[in-house]
């Protein structure tokens, strides 16, 4: 989501992975600067091996999620936002089978969909440290409002994700909202 104070906001609410569940945050300030939050020191590494980032902070971040609400802690970071209705396209995303987000290839077939329909949206690409990434989006729902504070400063109000984020090989919509994929990320051999 992007805020009229100028910075971005991309959270990971991981409730399977190899490090089990957890969040983190990336952000990007107006001037720039990228910033991940993350719980735990191998997330840390492993999130910033994958992504580019100016700062790396450790710091607990705890999320709840209450109806269409969802409230995030992280660090000096406080966060609230609300998800609307789903419209068409998380219709359409929702009917796609988790066996098949799952999957690179498919992945390979919706890149060139989602980079027509969501621009500086890819679902596969070149990732830090050698490593190959893909998203398998199964659901999206608009975010209609935000609030919130990051260093004692706010945040301002829900605008577009503009100037895209420039964490990885690609960004996320620009109209501000709540995904639900599966992510695949092929570590580089040898």
């Amino acid at each position: 989501m992007g805020t009229s104070s100028g910075t971005r906001i991309v959270l990971g609410h991981w409730e399977r992975s190899p490090f089990g569940a957890f969040s983190d945050v990336m952000l990007e300030r107006a001037d720039g600067e990228r910033l991940l939050l993350a719980p735990t020191r191998e997330v840390a590494d492993f999130v910033s091996g994958t992504y580019t980032f100016d700062t790396v902070r450790v710091v607990p971040v705890g999320v709840g999620v209450t109806d269409r609400t969802w409230t995030v802690g992280a660090g000096s970071l406080d966060l609230r936002f609300t998800t609307g209705r789903r419209q068409l396209l998380g219709l359409a995303l929702r009917a796609v089978p988790g066996a098949l987000a799952r999957r690179p290839a498919w992945s390979a077939v919706t890149d060139p969909l989602a980079r027509l329909l969501l621009s500086g949206v890819r679902t596969r690409g070149s990732a830090g440290g050698g490593r190959r990434e893909y998203y398998g989006a199964q659901d999206l729902l608009p975010v209609r409002a935000v609030s919130g504070t990051f260093e004692g400063t706010g945040l301002g109000v829900l605008a577009p994700v503009e100037p895209p984020v420039r964490f990885g090989f690609g960004s996320a919509p620009a109209g501000p909202a709540l995904t639900r994929i599966t992510t695949t990320i092929v570590l580089a051999s040898g």
